[in-house]
């Protein structure tokens, strides 16, 4: 593996994007442990994108913009819907010690569908791991999983930090009500300026 793959990988996965301001959110607004599973569900996310880029679908929906705009205006509502649903939840952006809990498997679903109903990273996977993988290639596939496997990794090693340390910062920062206020409408305004620019996407 190449050391501009990997930096390259980490440079896009450190940036931010919904699995970032999700998992941020996560951990700011119910503590590290939903910080990490929120990590884990949005590198769970990327799976379908790296096996659709392996097998060819990502070709059908770069060729198709009936495809492609389904997708994004599937993804489009999405956002707008955790958008909604932050901004209405005034009890996860509170200083309790003990939030309304909420499921691993839920918070889970949540990340993965962040991810999944966005057609971006699928031809984000098309365009960037044929530049370190040669497709035409003998190993071609097992080249592209092993460097999605690398990509998936870092994104989970990154996406996790970002989770404990927006955890560690959670009591300072949600003892202040207005700050909390703040907060949760920041978070949702993020998410809807995320969809606007998914919205305006083309391919």
């Amino acid at each position: 593996m190449s050391i501009a793959f990997l930096v390259t990988t980490l440079v896009v996965v450190v940036t931010p994007g919904t699995g970032v301001i999700y998992t941020l959110s996560a951990g700011l607004s119910r503590g590290a442990r939903a910080g990490l599973v929120a990590a884990v569900g949005c590198t769970l996310g990327t799976v379908p994108h790296l096996l659709a880029a392996v097998t060819g679908l990502a070709t059908l929906l770069s060729a198709s913009a009936t495809a492609f705009h389904a997708v994004k205006y599937a993804g489009v509502a999405y956002l707008l819907y955790v958008a909604w649903s932050t901004s209405r939840d005034r009890s996860a952006f509170t200083p309790d010690a003990d939030p309304t809990p909420r499921s691993a498997v839920g918070v889970i679903v949540t990340a993965v569908l962040v991810n999944l109903l966005n057609p971006k990273p699928t031809l984000f996977f098309v365009a960037f791991l044929p530049q370190f993988v040669d497709p035409a290639g003998a190993g071609a596939t097992r080249g592209m999983l092993v460097a999605g496997g690398v990509f998936m990794l870092l994104t989970l090693v990154v996406f996790s930090g970002y989770g404990v340390a927006a955890a560690a910062v959670r009591d300072r920062v949600l003892a202040r009500p207005r700050v909390t206020t703040w907060l949760r409408r920041t978070v949702a305004g993020t998410f809807v300026a995320l969809g606007v620019s998914l919205l305006l996407t083309d391919r």
